[in-house]
């Protein structure tokens, strides 16, 4: 009688010990599954824009959508797949990710959108991988982009 006392009492202590890693493993996945992605935050430095920057330096408006969410969505891809010497490298239902490079030395800026179908917004982010200063290219490269979606009837 004693032995199965023991083993039951350590068997359901085992059960109540192993429940928060099990309910941890589980949300962990679902939060994967559903993970959105933000933008990166913008660096001292004056090589980039955001929209979801708070000082006056780095920030840009973002876009504000006239289409439904979805709609825009995929001409705002389409839109940025047009962007000289620019290449998607990560796209899903509300993040994407552009490589754009510069003419002559080929450098690497990162194009990013967030599209935030509750705020009725696209957030946007373009910032140099290297050097100091961008010159303006970053802010120019968004107000050209919100050009086009402005002429497309995409955006305000």
């Amino acid at each position: 009688m004693c032995d199965t006392i023991h083993i039951c009492r350590n068997f359901l202590l085992l059960v109540l010990l192993a429940i928060p890693g099990v309910m941890i493993a589980v949300t962990a996945a679902a939060e994967s599954e559903t993970m959105v992605k933000h933008l990166g935050s913008c660096p001292f430095s004056p090589n980039c824009v955001s929209s979801d920057a708070i000082d006056p330096s780095h920030h840009v408006p973002p876009f504000t959508i006239i289409l439904p969410a979805e709609e825009a969505w995929l001409l705002v891809k389409e839109a940025v797949k047009d962007i000289p010497r620019t290449e998607l490298t990560e796209v899903s239902d509300n993040y994407l990710r552009a490589e754009c490079r510069s003419t002559v030395f080929r450098f690497v800026d990162d194009l990013e959108l967030e599209l935030r179908p509750g705020e009725g917004i696209i957030a946007v982010r373009s910032a140099s991988r290297t050097g100091y200063s961008d010159f303006g290219v970053n802010r120019r490269r968004v107000e050209r982009l919100r050009s086009v979606l402005q002429s497309r009837g995409i955006v305000k």
